[in-house]
């Protein structure tokens, strides 16, 4: 059982950056793919990074291509999503997931979640 934390949310101006963190509580046995999801009010959870269980294969959603970056760190656990020229649409609860071995783009794909952390952009 992976159970998964968020951390790193909080109200930034346009343009400005942002570190969300994802920890795992415990350790796992599993090699897991990790990923970032967002969900803005009133909208479905969508996409926004996913990274390999080995750091290589790595994905972006269009819209956040070029301005977020999503890494790992196996040995604490974590997971990582720098988001920097953040613009107000970016608004949104991000969830951390994860599933077993290969990248995945839908939300039906993951198997673990963790609570959210609230990201809102001032224009």
């Amino acid at each position: 059982q992976v159970q998964l934390v968020e951390s790193g949310g909080g109200l930034v101006q346009a343009g400005g950056s942002l570190r969300l963190t994802c920890l795992a509580s415990q350790r796992t046995f599993m090699n897991y793919v990790m990923a970032w999801f967002r969900q803005a009010p009133g909208k479905e959870r969508e996409f926004v990074a996913a990274i390999g269980w080995r750091g290589r294969n790595i994905y972006y959603a269009d819209s956040v291509k070029g301005r977020f970056t999503i890494s790992r760190d196996n040995a604490k656990n974590t997971v990582y999503l720098q988001m920097n020229s953040l613009e107000p649409e970016d608004t949104a609860s991000y969830y951390c997931a994860a599933k077993p071995y290969w990248v995945g783009v839908n939300m039906g794909e993951y198997d673990y979640w963790g609570q959210g952390t609230q990201v809102t952009v001032s224009s």
